[in-house]
């Protein structure tokens, strides 16, 4: 936390941080959120993955965030506003979690630096999804897997290839080719 919002974090505050949260396992294929149920937690990863997704009304799963190891992941609508989810996340690896409900998300922005800590994260995500929007809109999809592979490794050797698909807005069948291509290259 401190390296990321770049100023030093005392132990009290870490402590009362700390308190607000608590601890769970998952295993594999649960879904922590889902459409149309409200989100009530906001999810730390200490260990596993999970994935983010809007389901079309096509039903094709438009995946919206993964994350691994030392992310934060929720439905951040429903979360903030109460109001039934628009995203499923759902575990890909079992996992285990810190999470926080609404009521401790807001007692532990009421300190400062906490507050400045979540501000950043979802500033940050923020930006990077804007990024991720024009650069799919802009790149063909062959650009868009190679930066993503060489920005996210270890997604790409952990997370199902028609995910990253999704994530990236192309069929599954045109990453595969992608890949081939890429490894002729090798």
């Amino acid at each position: 936390m401190e390296r990321f919002i770049g100023k030093a974090i005392t132990d009290e505050d870490l402590q009362e941080f700390k308190n607000h949260m608590f601890s769970r396992s998952f295993d594999k294929k649960t879904f922590l959120a889902e459409t149309d149920k409200e989100c009530k937690y906001v999810y730390f990863i200490l260990k596993g993955a999970c994935v983010s997704y809007y389901v079309s009304d096509k039903g094709d799963k438009i995946v919206i965030q993964f994350a691994l190891e030392g992310n934060w992941i929720s439905d951040l609508y429903s979360f903030f506003s109460g109001q039934p989810g628009i995203y499923t996340i759902e575990t890909i690896e079992a996992v285990e979690v810190l999470m926080l409900n609404r009521e401790s998300f807001e007692k532990a922005c009421d300190r400062p630096i906490i507050d400045r800590f979540f501000r950043k994260l979802i500033q940050n995500a923020y930006v990077d999804l804007k990024y991720r929007f024009v650069k799919s809109q802009s790149e063909e999809a062959a650009v868009c897997y190679d930066d993503f592979s060489k920005q996210h490794p270890e997604l790409v050797q952990r997370i199902p290839q028609y995910l990253i698909a999704s994530y990236l807005g192309i069929k599954p069948q045109s990453l595969s080719r992608i890949r081939k291509e890429s490894f002729k290259k090798i």
